[in-house]
């Protein structure tokens, strides 16, 4: 008889062993909210993330191994431990550093399907072999917040298409960082109805071509914040026209940390989108405003560039908000900072967001954890 509970928890060996004389890979915390295991050991003794099944938020990293010796638990139906699965505290899952049998993946998030599960990141992972044909309806999470990070997938750029159907609707965060594919067929991709936040950086091959690839015309209608931090993006005339192609409606864009170049002369002017209020442009490289802006802004961050004197009225949109500290015509110091973050003892604010740039902005959505306690 397969434990369930332990499926959940990266199908767990049907007969749990315990190990006195190994060094215990899994940790929680004394609220008995946070718990973090890390199979390093070459014959980790799995049985140890049985203790995670009380904690609310929990990760468990592979130490590299296959996942493949799990396989024979993949079949089970999770049905049968319904009412086990809910009661779990579980709220937020990271699974890492492994390499995973698709249809290993599947069966935990067929297990998922019945737990209180909001937020699932899989990070550093090698998915193998083909993906399960889709059911009927899907029978996963309601997962609120989905993160990938280095995840690679046998099945190419389709992944994400197989992978939305084993999700119930709902999804309103997707973040999707050094992925081996994003050039998604739009045909096999579902509408994301509910999704607000996409975020896209640190891929930094990704490109204005890219975004265009990605960014699927019409699947993402309630689309209000789009991340394109060290994306690789050239223009933001370019960035303009792929949002322009996916009819998408972002109120918020992020395209910090790209060396962006100024649009060629007499290139297609391109129409933003109308709803677009708010335009980040930090640490973007920029010796001058970039031409073919939104004309109305609300709040337009060009701080952390290399603008050497203080723009003209006529080469800013209508802006609310304008930020423009870090740039050398206010501080002459800001390109060295720029440059070398640990130049001088005192870390200035763009040396600071430098330092800091491969965390993602979308995190701040996950902050306040303990709401789910």
């Amino acid at each position: 008889q397969v434990c369930l509970p332990c499926l959940l928890l990266l199908l767990l060996p049907p007969l749990l062993r315990v190990s006195a004389d190994t060094t215990e890979p899994c940790e929680l915390d004394d609220d008995d909210f946070r718990c973090v295991c890390n199979f390093t050991d070459p014959k980790p003794d799995w049985s140890s993330a049985v203790q995670c099944m009380v904690a609310v938020e929990v990760e468990i990293r592979g130490g590299g191994h296959s996942l493949d010796q799990f396989l024979k638990g993949a079949n089970t139906d999770p049905k049968q431990y319904a009412d086990t699965i809910k009661a779990l505290r579980v709220r937020r899952l990271k699974l890492g550093a492994a390499q995973v049998p698709a249809q290993l993946l599947v069966a935990v998030l067929r297990a998922l399907g019945y737990s209180r599960l909001k937020e699932l990141t899989l990070e550093d992972l090698e998915v193998t072999g083909p993906t399960p044909p889709a059911p009927l309806e899907a029978t996963g999470p309601a997962l609120t917040t989905l993160s990938l990070r280095n995840v690679s997938w046998a099945t190419g750029g389709a992944w994400l298409g197989e992978l939305q159907q084993w999700l119930k609707p709902g999804l309103r965060a997707l973040n999707i960082a050094q992925a081996h594919s994003l050039a998604f067929p739009c045909a096999g991709l579902s509408t994301f109805e509910a999704l607000t936040t996409l975020d896209l950086s640190d891929n930094p091959s990704l490109g204005d071509s890219g975004l265009m690839a990605a960014l699927c015309p019409n699947k993402f209608p309630a689309l209000q914040y789009l991340a394109l931090r060290n994306a690789g993006m050239e223009t933001p005339s370019g960035v303009c026209a792929a949002l322009a192609a996916a009819r998408v409606q972002p109120q918020s864009l992020d395209l910090s940390h790209n060396s962006l170049r100024v649009t060629a002369p007499g290139a297609t002017r391109c129409v933003w989108p109308s709803a677009l209020s708010s335009l980040n442009l930090s640490f973007a490289g920029l010796e001058q405003v970039p031409k073919g802006l939104p004309p109305k802004l609300s709040v337009l961050d060009l701080s952390c560039n290399k603008l050497s004197r203080e723009p003209r009225r006529d080469e800013l949109p209508e802006v609310n908000v304008l930020t423009l500290d870090g740039n050398p015509f206010l501080d002459p110091g800001a390109l060295q900072h720029q440059d070398d973050p640990m130049i001088s003892g005192v870390v200035p604010a763009c040396a600071r967001s430098a330092l800091t740039m491969g965390v993602s902005g979308t995190l701040a959505l996950l902050q306040g954890a303990r709401g789910f306690a």
